[in-house]
């Protein structure tokens, strides 16, 4: 007996190609948008490495008493690169998805070829291509003017952080649009999450000597986690692959988090505020 093959096989295989083709545009439009505008790439690409420049500047030569006597630019340049990934993916995704909400655009995307799979597919991955040049930047700089050294044995504690961090900020950064109630209010939003968890949570100086209190909460959120772990990979004392249990654990959690939230935004209908 002879087996009639189902018609509608190659029809998803199609299908499915011209998805990723629609997300290759895409990614390829949202870089466009990204650096062709000004006051966020100044925002959150330029202000990380002008931070770099000054702090490492100003501190060079410097070591840590409580890090063993590092030098400074070993736990600051990783540091100020976490604060650089969150710059690019949670400022950039939740202040510019919510003016997308507010013009409208996210409706009406749900009229057009284009799959909402393969629109954030393709906002993750533009995002995830602005964190790649903002790594080799700052990494770049680090090596060329302040010494730091990476290890070649760390390099999958590296990209495994990286990837992670990407990930849990990104997400974080759509879901979070779903409690702003206009885009104006994002700067405010974000910049009141942000800021004052940096200063808890190893971004510009060790936090050992701040108030248990105040080290707990920082433990809490993922700031510290991405941080710790980078300057984990980049501390001179450590060996092997630079992954720290600990860290990759809590980045894990929370990706899981912005997840959820992201889905959650995504699921309602846009245009509506928690």
């Amino acid at each position: 007996m002879s087996t009639v093959r189902p018609m509608s096989s190659p029809i998803r295989h199609s299908t499915f190609g011209r998805d990723l083709s629609l997300v290759g545009w895409q990614i390829l439009y949202e870089q466009r948008a990204y650096w062709r505008n000004r006051s966020r790439g100044i925002f959150t690409f330029a202000f990380p490495i002008m931070f770099l420049v000054i702090f490492a500047t100003l501190d060079k030569g410097q070591t840590l008493s409580s890090r063993g006597g590092i030098p400074y630019d070993d736990f600051f340049v990783p540091g100020i690169l976490a604060f650089g990934v969150i710059a690019v993916t949670f400022t950039n995704m939740a202040i510019s998805t919510a003016i997308l909400r507010d013009q409208g655009v996210l409706k009406r995307m749900q009229g057009t070829p284009l799959p909402r799979w393969a629109y954030v597919a393709a906002r993750i991955g533009s995002t995830f291509l602005i964190m790649l040049a903002m790594t080799f930047v700052v990494l770049a700089l680090g090596i060329s003017f302040w010494g730091v050294h990476l290890r070649a044995g760390a390099l999958p504690g590296l990209i495994v952080t990286l990837l992670l961090g990407t990930a849990t900020f990104t997400s974080l950064g759509i879901g979070i649009t779903r409690f702003m109630p206009n885009a104006e209010s994002g700067p405010v939003l974000v910049n009141l999450v942000i800021l004052p968890l940096t200063f808890i949570s190893n971004i510009w100086f060790p936090t050992n000597s701040l108030p248990t209190v105040l080290q707990k909460i920082a433990s809490f959120f993922p700031i510290k986690a991405l941080a710790d772990s980078l300057q984990y990979v980049f501390d001179p004392r450590q060996h092997g692959a630079g992954l720290n249990g600990g860290d990759i654990r809590t980045l894990v959690v929370w990706s899981v988090i912005g997840i959820l939230l992201m889905l959650s935004f995504l699921r309602q209908p846009q245009g509506e505020v928690v």
